[in-house]
């Protein structure tokens, strides 16, 4: 425990560093890199990495380094980007034509699916900052925390009440209660933490405006869900491949894809409900 604790501190301090940066080229290296790490962790832990088909391997990594980097830049319109995922997708299934008595449909398909999600999910990360020159940096924490809150929150309410399984079959330690607990800890931090973003941008940056608390929560509870969902469909992939973890680069918690499973779902929703009701959650 006393190992998890300290590897989520360092975590979080570096994650808080990260985003301070978020007008330089760290932030967006950064992004990529998780996008290349996660996407090497997934295709590795479903038999589709380097030492199998490695020029295959090479093209998802490549996609995964580049595209968050792209994305970062204004001046880069969205039909390149849309164009950039579309070449990769159509080499992937060049090099399937070319070695199809090796490469079997089904490699591909979770070639092109890891690829595609992982990466255009992780992009919204620079997408998300930009997308509100007051409110970004509060977007990113926001998407985050909707990630990894009902998990936390889950994990305790779970071990003190838990007693009926949500999906044993799954993943056997998560319970109905611990899943429901996950999610009202969820909304009250997210009211807790939208009352001190509003005082303090009102005392230290002479932002004021008000919080629709109602389309938060509503919010909140929609991302809840979908974290729960992004975290099981990680548990069924490592016991599908009969894996404990995808890595180990964080002592006691796994590896990336362990860590950011969830948000890999969230990102998305959370990009999408910012553009379309950010005003009215922050108004």
């Amino acid at each position: 425990m006393l190992k998890r604790i300290l590897t989520a501190v360092i975590g979080i301090a570096f994650g808080i560093a990260v985003v301070a940066m978020h007008n330089t080229i760290v932030y967006p290296i950064v992004v990529a890199l998780v996008a290349a790490l996660s996407v090497h962790e997934l295709l590795t832990a479903c038999e589709c990495g380097i030492k199998k088909f490695p020029v295959h391997y090479l093209m998802c990594e490549t996609f995964a380094l580049l595209l968050p980097i792209l994305n970062w830049f204004d001046g880069i319109h969205l039909i390149w980007k849309i164009f950039a995922g579309t070449v990769i997708v159509f080499f992937l299934f060049a090099g399937f034509v070319a070695d199809n008595k090796k490469l079997p449909f089904s490699k591909l398909a979770m070639m092109v699916s890891v690829t595609l999600l992982v990466t255009l999910s992780v992009s919204c990360l620079n997408s998300l900052v930009k997308l509100s020159p007051t409110h970004g940096v509060c977007y990113v924490v926001m998407s985050l925390m909707a990630a990894w809150l009902p998990d936390a929150g889950a994990y305790f309410v779970g071990s003190a009440i838990g007693k009926h399984k949500m999906c044993p079959n799954i993943s056997p330690h998560k319970t109905i209660e611990g899943a429901v607990g996950g999610i009202v800890v969820s909304v009250i931090v997210f009211a807790i933490y939208a009352a001190i973003y509003r005082l303090v941008m009102a005392q230290f940056f002479d932002a004021h405006f008000s919080v629709n608390y109602l389309y938060l929560s509503i919010g909140v509870v929609i991302a809840a869900v979908i974290s729960i969902i992004g975290d099981l469909s990680a548990s069924l992939i490592k016991r599908e491949y009969g894996i404990k973890d995808f890595g180990n680069i964080f002592p006691g918690h796994g590896g990336m894809v362990d860590r950011f499973d969830s948000v890999y779902f969230v990102l998305p929703f959370v990009m999408l409900s910012m553009t379309a009701f950010g005003e009215k959650v922050f108004f």
